[in-house]
């Protein structure tokens, strides 16, 4: 969830009763699980009230993950762009109305915006309504995977450009969907992940 930015820095988590609950194992496995986070450098605990476990800024974790995948960063994004351009591709053929508004939503939440934060959490609604409109879950758990393995710090790769750009690659996929235009919103698809392809490689030249 850190990885594919459904969480991301000074987010808190969930209580560990939900958590094991949310995803079916002890508080003892959880217990261990967040341990092992903490170690990694992607949460930090907080004591007292209002404490509890806080995802970290990510630098530590996002510079290990650096090393680990440096040489294997175009294959993760190749990877993406497979599953999420053909998922454009199925959602304009298959979605329904209430697919295009959830689409047309994720977009409006870009509108105006300088906060990295709504950026963030406009990016995963967006990208997740193209795939859930694909009408296939083994290719949407595909979508899911690629974008945890990309693990893109949205924080780090902010621009004042970034949101606007965004936008308008978006948009041009929902108009691609609403249109049924299958090339043309695997088309847009592509460029906006190049995109980052092209920011990762840059962030990852200055470390």
């Amino acid at each position: 969830r850190i990885h594919r930015g459904e969480l991301g820095p000074g987010d808190r988590l969930s209580p560990e009763r939900q958590l094991a609950a949310e995803m079916g194992v002890s508080r003892q496995r959880i217990r261990d699980a967040l341990g092992l986070l903490e170690a990694d450098g992607y949460l930090a605990a907080r004591r007292g009230v209002g404490g509890g476990w806080f995802v970290t800024e990510l630098a530590v974790p996002f510079h290990a993950w650096v090393g680990r995948t440096r040489h294997q960063l175009d294959d993760i994004v190749d990877f993406r762009l497979a599953v999420e351009c053909q998922a454009a591709r199925f959602a304009a053929e298959r979605r329904t109305r209430d697919d295009l508004r959830a689409l047309a939503r994720a977009v409006e939440m870009l509108v105006g915006t300088d906060d990295p934060v709504r950026y963030r959490h406009a990016d995963i609604a967006f990208h997740g309504a193209v795939a859930i409109a694909a009408r296939s879950p083994r290719l949407l758990a595909a979508v899911e995977q690629a974008r945890g393995e990309l693990f893109e710090p949205t924080e780090e790769l902010w621009h004042d450009h970034r949101a606007s750009e965004s936008r308008d690659f978006h948009e041009e996929i929902r108009r691609a969907i609403e249109a049924r235009d299958a090339d043309a919103a695997a088309g847009g698809m592509a460029r906006h992940i190049e995109t980052t392809r092209r920011e990762l490689r840059r962030l990852i030249k200055g470390l």
